[in-house]
C-alpha cells in the first residue's frame, strides 16, 4: 500500500474519531439547575415563566423561585439562564402549571414548541392553575419547605394521587390538538389554606383551548371511562358509605343513519364501609347505580354541549365513519350521540355485618 494511501486512510481514521472523543458538549451536573416545575402565563402576548428548583439542603428542602418574561417560553428561559451562575436544564421537568386565562385563550403554540423542541420531556404532566402563578408559587414555596415534600407527590399514585385527579401529559394535549375524535381534560389546582394542593376538578380542553370545567365527582367518571382505576375512592349515600375496590367497563356502539349511539355498563366491585339504619345491600346497589348514573349523564350533557370529546368515544368509530365525514366527528355526529350508561355494583363483602 502506498504511503499516500496509508496517509489518506490515517487521516480518515482521525476524523471519525474526533466525534467518539467522549460528551465534550455537556455540562457538569454541579453546574446545572433541574427545575421540576414550570409555570406559564401569557398576557398582552408576553409570555411569563416560572421555574421552581429543588435545593435538597444537609437538614432540610429549599426552593427557589425564579421567572422572567420574553416573547415566547423559550426566550424567557434563556433570560432566566443567562442571568443564573448555572446551566437551566429543562429535561427533568416534571409539572406544566398553566394560567387558567392562557388556557382558555389556547395553548396550541406552546404545546407544539414543547413536543418539537424536545426541551421538555414529552411524559411531563399538564395542569392548569386557578390564582395567579405569583400568589401560587409564594404559597406552596412555603408549604413545602416545612413539609419536605414535592408538588408531584400530588400527582403520583404511589404518593397522593386519587381517582377524582385527571392525569393528562403533554403528549396527549398534543395527540389531541391534531385529532379529530379525541380531547382531553386537566386537572385544575390551586394553593391550599391548611393543605399545600387544593384540587379544583378538571378543565375540559378542546382543540387546546379551555371551555368549560367538571368537578371531582364528574372527574372520578372520566378516569373510569378512559380505562384509569378508581380504587379508593369512597361513595357517601343516604343509606351507606361504600369503597370502590375495582372497575370494569364494557361498551356497545352503533349507528343509524348519522345517529351514534353508545351503549357502556361500568361493573363496580365495592365494600361496605358504613351504614345508616338496616339498609339492605340490594338498597344500597340501587342506591349507588342511581347515583353515578345520574352524575355521569349529567357530565356527559355538559360535555356534548361544549363537543368536546374527552371521552374519546368517536375512536369507537374509526372503522365505521369514512375518515372525510369523520373529520367534522365534533361538528356533525357527536352532538346526535346517544348515550346510555348502567351501572352494576356487587357488594364484595359487608366485614362483620353479617356475623351472628
Amino acid at each position: 500500500m502506498g504511503i499516500a494511501k496509508r496517509l489518506v486512510l490515517g487521516f480518515a481514521a482521525v476524523c471519525l474519531a474526533i466525534p467518539l472523543a467522549g460528551c465534550w458538549d455537556n455540562t457538569d451536573i454541579n453546574h446545572r439547575v433541574l427545575p421540576v416545575v414550570m409555570g406559564v402565563s401569557k398576557k398582552e402576548g408576553v409570555f411569563r415563566v416560572f421555574l421552581q428548583i429543588p435545593e435538597p439542603g444537609m437538614n432540610r428542602l429549599r426552593i427557589r423561585i425564579v421567572s422572567e418574561t420574553g416573547n415566547t417560553i423559550t426566550h424567557a428561559v434563556d433570560k432566566i439562564s443567562t442571568n443564573m451562575e448555572e446551566h437551566v436544564d429543562l429535561l427533568h421537568v416534571k409539572i406544566i402549571l398553566l394560567d387558567k386565562n392562557y388556557a382558555r385563550e389556547g395553548v396550541n403554540d406552546s404545546i407544539t414548541d414543547f413536543m418539537r423542541a424536545r426541551e421538555i420531556s414529552s411524559k411531563a404532566l399538564v395542569t392548569i392553575c386557578d390564582e395567579e402563578l405569583p400568589v401560587f408559587f409564594a404559597n406552596v414555596k412555603r408549604a413545602m419547605e416545612q413539609r419536605g415534600s414535592t408538588l408531584y407527590d400530588f400527582f403520583e399514585k404511589n404518593a397522593g394521587w386519587n381517582p377524582q385527579i385527571a392525569l393528562t401529559r403533554v403528549w396527549q394535549v398534543y395527540r389531541s390538538i391534531h385529532s379529530y375524535t379525541r380531547d382531553v381534560a386537566i386537572p385544575i389546582v390551586r394553593s391550599g389554606k391548611s393543605l399545600m394542593i387544593e384540587h379544583r376538578g378538571s378543565a375540559v380542553i378542546k382543540n387546546g383551548r379551555m371551555v368549560g370545567r367538571l368537578n371531582g365527582d364528574e372527574t372520578l367518571l372520566f378516569n373510569a371511562f378512559s380505562g384509569e382505576s378508581t380504587q379508593g375512592r369512597i361513595e357517601v349515600m343516604k343509606s351507606a358509605s361504600v369503597l370502590i375496590v375495582s372497575n370494569t367497563l364494557h361498551n356497545r356502539i352503533g349507528l343509524r343513519g348519522r345517529t351514534p349511539y353508545m351503549t357502556s355498563v361500568l361493573k363496580l366491585q365495592v365494600v361496605l364501609l358504613e351504614t345508616r339504619g338496616n339498609p339492605t345491600n340490594e338498597v344500597i346497589m340501587n342506591e349507588l347505580d342511581e347515583l353515578l348514573t345520574k352524575r355521569f349523564m349529567t357530565m356527559f350533557q355538559k360535555i356534548q354541549s361544549k363537543q368536546a370529546d374527552i371521552l374519546g368515544i368517536g375512536q369507537f368509530y374509526r372503522m365505521i365513519i369514512p375518515r372525510e365525514r369523520l373529520a367534522n366527528w365534533r361538528e356533525d355526529y357527536y352532538p346526535r350521540l346517544e348515550m346510555n350508561l348502567r351501572v352494576q355494583t356487587n357488594i364484595q363483602n359487608t366485614g362483620f355485618l353479617n356475623s351472628p
